[in-house]
């Protein structure tokens, strides 16, 4: 059984390609729809920056709002993917994550990342990420 995708391209939220410039890309992105990096604490530094954005210059608040926007409707259950990740992190869709706590990110993070990729998220990885804030 080979790895999920999010995985193989060390990308475990699935970050669509864009014309961002991300830190740790591959040279070489064989994908033609989601980013590669070189290792996995680079496609974690991405996910909690991208997070860290919805809140900053979207306006995001909840996990509910950070989700829709995430995992838009027209692309995926949404609802069902809220539910997800709010069971993961044992939090009400209406919590407001503080997005400079790495404790919360690093679990919004892992909790992405499980529903992305169908398996628990190594913590030491997203923690690795979060240390290239």
């Amino acid at each position: 059984m080979s790895l999920p995708r999010g995985l193989r391209n060390n990308n475990p939220g699935n970050i669509r390609i864009t014309k961002d410039k991300w830190q740790g890309l591959r040279e070489k992105q064989e994908d033609k729809s989601f980013f590669q990096f070189t290792e996995m604490r680079w496609g974690y530094r991405a996910l909690i920056r991208t997070l860290q954005n919805y809140r900053n210059r979207h306006g995001c608040q909840t996990v509910a709002d950070f989700i829709h926007r995430w995992a838009p409707e027209n692309e995926n259950n949404t609802a069902g993917y809220i539910s997800r990740v709010c069971s993961e992190m044992q939090v009400p869709n209406t919590y407001v994550p503080d997005i400079n706590d790495k404790a919360t990110m690093c679990a919004f993070a892992a909790a992405i990342s499980h529903v992305e990729n169908g398996i628990p998220a190594v913590m030491a990885d997203i923690e690795a990420g979060w240390e290239l804030l």
